[in-house]
């Protein structure tokens, strides 16, 4: 597996990465803890380092999960997690509101060491940008953890362009993860140029869409009762046809290639820029062997053109996420 730096800050990880969400939900019921940590050890033997989790999934499971996976192994993985909810246990999902006060940040970093039987946390993110709390209150507090040696990185997810220079000017910011894919193109406008003149790495998470660019749902296929994906405007029975019109095109390069969509839209990702690293999920060993056969894609600048251009002439469909999620993104 290649390797890839994020940003000018000097974390090396694997070139792709693996999200682990989904091995504690929310596509889905919970996975068996035991074949999952299985697969995080396989996918460590196949030469991927950068494992990525969150107390919010679960919650609080999935942190256990990788705990338990890698504590005699601590040493040749690179951890990413993040903070930023309160958790109510009574609510569907445990879920709470936003919270990124400094008193709480660091009382749950407390907590995720513990969780991920480790000393240090490589990467530490905020989950989400809380409007109550200044970003400079957020970076500072991580910025004196990091000093005390308990996390080496910090990190934001789906923060905009103001709020990322303002922080990255109280702590370097390593590493900012959104939603990015042929499906979700939005970061292009601002976000990576603004990225690329900070030195700050891109983490995409759904690469494939939440499964979509694989090209395994169509308009027969029906969601478990518990999948996430139900809620999700994008993946509505009334605009999958619009939808699928992407992953057609997404299937024609991968027939000419000799690769899979999925492997398509990751290679896709990777030639965007070298401080790009996806971090595909999976709880099949299968996928995940698939997906890591996307790092050796290669595109000539012809043939991304003539992506981009097919693509640009396609009327995708439907919100990204639901609208209570998109109202948190951005800030």
């Amino acid at each position: 597996m290649q390797k890839r730096l994020l940003g000018r800050s000097g974390l090396e990880v694997s070139a792709l990465g693996l999200g682990t969400m989904n091995m504690t939900g929310p596509y889905g019921p919970p996975q068996n803890p035991r074949e999952m940590i299985e697969l995080m050890r396989t996918a460590v033997e196949r030469g991927v380092t950068f494992f990525d989790t969150a107390e919010g999934y679960g919650p609080l499971e999935n942190e256990k999960l990788l705990g338990k996976a890698f504590e005699d192994i601590r040493d040749d993985v690179v951890i990413a997690t993040k903070f930023g909810f309160e958790f109510d246990t009574e609510s569907e999902g445990g879920l709470g509101g936003l919270n990124s006060r400094p008193e709480h940040i660091r009382k749950v970093t407390e907590s995720m060491l513990k969780r991920l039987r480790t000393d240090h946390i490589d990467l530490l993110y905020q989950h989400r940008v809380d409007p109550e709390v200044p970003i400079e209150d957020v970076a500072g507090t991580v910025k004196e953890l990091i000093a005390e040696g308990k996390v080496r990185h910090f990190g934001l997810s789906e923060a905009g362009v103001q709020t990322i220079r303002r922080a990255h000017a109280v702590q370097p910011v390593t590493a900012l993860q959104s939603e990015y894919s042929l499906w979700y193109r939005g970061p292009e406008a601002d976000i990576l140029p603004t990225l690329e003149e900070l030195g700050i790495g891109f983490v995409p998470f759904s690469p494939l869409g939440a499964g979509f660019l694989t090209g395994k749902i169509d308009l027969t296929t029906e969601l478990d009762e518990s999948d996430f994906r139900n809620a999700v405007p994008r993946f509505a029975a009334d605009v999958r046809k619009a939808n699928l019109a992407l992953v057609d095109l997404i299937r024609e390069v991968a027939t000419r290639k000799d690769a899979t969509p999925a492997q398509i839209a990751l290679g896709w990702l990777l030639a965007q820029k070298p401080w790009i690293v996806p971090i595909p999920g999976t709880t099949k060993l299968h996928r995940l062997e698939e997906n890591l056969g996307g790092a050796d894609i290669a595109f000539s600048a012809d043939e991304l053109a003539e992506i981009d251009a097919a693509a640009s002439k396609l009327q995708l469909a439907g919100d990204r996420l639901p609208k209570p999620m998109l109202d948190l993104t951005g800030q």
